[in-house]
This record gives C-alpha cells, sequence and structure tokens, in this order.
C-alpha cells in the first residue's frame, strides 16, 4: 500500500479499558479500508505486531434538518468504520500514556502531602 491510511485512534473510557486488559486498540478508519490495510498501516506506522483486526461499520443515525419556513427534515450523519486491532502480547501504544503519568504525579502529589 503506497498511500498513508489516516488512523484516528477512539478516546473514550471502553477504548482505554480495552487497551489497558486486553491489548486491543480502538481506531476510526476510512470506509474502503479492509482488514489487511489496516493491519499493515497500524503496524508501520506504530512498530508493533498486529496479532488480529475486526472491523466495524456503524451506520449513520438520523438527525433533524432546519429549513427555513418549511417542513422539517431528516438528515443523516455519515458512516463510520471503526477497527480494533489487537497487538502481539507485549507490544503496546503510548495513545494513552501522558493521562498515565499525569494520574501517576496527582497520586505521588497526594501521597507525598498525607506523609506530611
Amino acid at each position: 500500500m503506497n498511500k498513508i491510511m489516516t488512523l484516528k485512534p477512539r478516546l473514550s473510557e471502553k477504548a482505554y479499558e480495552q487497551s489497558k486488559t486486553n491489548n486491543v486498540y480502538i481506531f476510526a478508519v476510512p470506509i474502503t479500508a479492509n482488514k489487511f490495510s489496516i493491519a499493515e498501516a497500524v503496524a508501520s506506522q506504530f512498530e508493533v505486531s498486529v496479532t488480529k483486526v475486526r472491523i466495524v461499520v456503524q451506520k449513520g443515525k438520523a438527525v433533524p434538518a432546519r429549513r427555513r419556513r418549511a417542513r422539517p427534515g431528516v438528515g443523516y450523519r455519515a458512516d463510520m468504520k471503526k477497527a480494533y486491532v489487537t497487538l502481539k502480547e507485549g507490544d503496546q501504544i503510548a495513545i494513552f500514556d501522558t493521562e498515565d503519568k499525569a494520574a501517576d504525579k496527582k497520586a505521588a502529589k497526594k501521597a507525598k502531602k498525607e506523609t506530611k
């Protein structure tokens, strides 16, 4: 694959928990992407070994469309594709590391304050 695929990590509580417990990372990928191209893109961009890729196409929701002086209409959000990428044991991607470091600093400050 010559073209670099845009991998947008999904930052949510569920994604954080999956990454810490099951070594699974969730990415928003283009609709045209397939499992093989996703695995190749993750492996090349993050220098990790991919063992499994699962993909989900999430259909766009219907949302009310506003029109001037006319009956209300219905519009639709765009469909999106999510990829659940499982990495080899021992590999990890540093998506949530900055949050972990901030939490560790807070815990260290709190422990230091309690010992005084």
